[in-house]
């Protein structure tokens, strides 16, 4: 139990109590008095869950985020982080799908939520403000402390739940272990380096497999955090790295390339950063180039992953980054990558197939959905839908991919979901959704209606989107179209679509 990441980093708080563990504006917590707030929780916590129960927390990357997601691990719960950004709907539907015993919420979002939510729920929840008959997480922190009896949690112990949309429009849960994270974060670790005078900037939401697996790597091993949650002001961004002496930072394409086009990196003073890491989709080769060369005293590290592998599947030693332009590199420690045929069997190397993994990582499987289960992981292998191929050294290169996500910035977007709300939209005939390469975002969305083509209509298809998705899945284009190409049982070939 000692390698699992609850007791690590209770660890690292007693080793290192008074180092910075999370800095966010002017606020800093030091790893002792983050350890006091986990127990105070936990303690809190003990009376309203048991162990196994389902806890969503609906807040920002913030302190109280951290310390609510160890605390529910310390009394035996499964940590459920959902995206602030949906619509009230979504929330709803999601923490109904995993059964949540209690809710943490902002005080904003109690406010949407509370009403709506069953009643066994709304006894049990914790808000961090002011919100009556609902405990605030800042009184539990001031209550005296009561020492509890440890829960018992293994490594084949349920631990987290992270929504990820799914080809059909809902989203699937995908059920990780505390085994599946802790041998994860260990390897990342270990490809990586983190040492714990690290001091790591985080941009990525903690709700989402890369900023969460920033989280625990870092923090489990003593590193302390800078969280900036927003990139609106990106040269902010840039000067809280120089002002902080962040050595790593992490981003998607879009975090890069928004770095790249608002700030002048070449003239601010980050001599301090060892390494930044990429991931959550394929990154321009070119743009990888200029901001190294913005920046030529640091590792630049591509890295993939999925959620279902709880982070992280492969990487490119920044020694080999131009050597092997456009790859992803190799299996990090305890994972096996095999590209298989459509009849399941290997491939040789510079053959194209699908990318199936194994290790330790490999999720327990999606919440409440065996036969989706059935279908990602078979024989052993979590099949990901990727399609790519192996050089002959063993370096992984992605050429696509055989499901239809869009990849937008840091989110992970169903088609379905977008094309159910323009299709009830009148004059609407049929719609398809897909992604356009975009030099922000790697993807923007483009919704292609058949329909005759009216500006008025346009207009009411955006504010239909406006009223019923969060802004991340708003189009960026709309177009109309005669018809659709279609295969000959009607399909439509969207990647016939421009």
């Amino acid at each position: 139990m000692s390698d699992l990441l609850p007791q690590r980093l209770l660890a690292v708080a007693t080793q290192y109590p008074e180092r910075c563990a999370i800095r966010q504006g002017s606020t800093e917590i030091s790893f002792g008095v983050l350890a006091a707030k986990i127990r105070a929780l936990d303690a809190a916590l003990r009376a309203r869950i048991e162990p196994g129960e389902r806890v969503a927390l609906v807040m920002e990357n913030s302190v109280d985020y951290v310390a609510s997601c160890y605390a529910v691990w310390l009394s035996g719960g499964v940590v459920v982080g959902l995206n602030t950004a949906l619509k009230p709907d979504d929330l709803m539907w999601q923490i109904e799908h995993c059964a949540a015993s209690c809710v943490i919420a902002d005080t904003r979002r109690w406010q949407e939520l509370d009403a709506r939510l069953p009643e066994r729920v709304r006894a049990c929840s914790i808000v961090a403000g002011a919100v009556p008959s609902v405990v605030a997480l800042d009184d539990l922190y001031r209550a005296p402390f009561v020492d509890v009896a440890p829960v018992v949690i293994s490594a084949d112990s349920p631990a987290q739940i992270i929504y990820t949309s799914g080809t059909t429009g809902r989203p699937k849960g995908v059920l990780l272990s505390h085994g599946n994270l802790a041998s994860n974060i260990v390897a990342i670790q270990d490809y990586l380096g983190i040492r714990a005078d690290d001091v790591a900037m985080c941009v990525l939401p903690f709700f989402y497999s890369f900023g969460n697996s920033v989280l625990h790597s870092h923090l489990t091993v003593g590193s302390g955090l800078v969280l900036e949650n927003s990139l609106m002001y990106p040269q902010t961004v840039v000067q809280q790295m120089q002002a902080q002496q962040v050595t790593a930072f992490y981003g998607v394409p879009s975090t890069y390339y928004i770095l790249l086009a608002r700030t002048q990196l070449e003239g601010a003073d980050l001599r301090a950063l060892r390494y930044c890491a990429q991931a959550g989709g394929a990154m321009d080769p070119v743009r990888i180039e200029r901001f190294c060369a913005a920046l030529p005293q640091l590792d630049f590290i591509v890295m993939y992953g999925q959620t279902e592998a709880s982070a992280r599947l492969s990487w490119l030693p920044p020694v080999d980054r131009q050597r092997k332009q456009g790859s992803v590199g190799l299996a990090i420690p305890g994972v096996q990558l095999s590209i298989r045929g459509e009849d399941g069997a290997e491939l040789e190397a510079g053959s194209t197939g699908e990318v199936c993994v194994r290790g330790a990582n490999v999720m327990l499987g999606y919440w409440q959905d065996a036969d989706a289960t059935q279908q990602a992981i078979r024989g052993g292998w979590l099949c990901t839908g990727d399609l790519g191929y192996r050089d002959a050294d063993g370096y992984l290169y992605l050429i696509g991919r055989s499901k239809e996500m869009i990849k937008s910035g840091a989110h992970r977007i169903s088609p379905r979901e977008i094309e159910e709300v323009i299709a009830a939209v009148p004059g609407v005939e049929d719609v398809a959704v897909i992604g356009i390469d975009d030099e922000l975002l790697g993807q923007s969305i483009k919704a292609c209606v058949i329909a005759s083509e009216d500006d008025a209509l346009r207009r009411q298809i955006l504010r239909q989107c406006r009223e019923h998705l969060p802004l991340y899945k708003m189009p960026k284009a709309v177009d109309f179209y005669k018809e659709f190409p279609r295969t000959a049982s009607g399909k439509i070939q969207k990647h016939l679509l421009t």
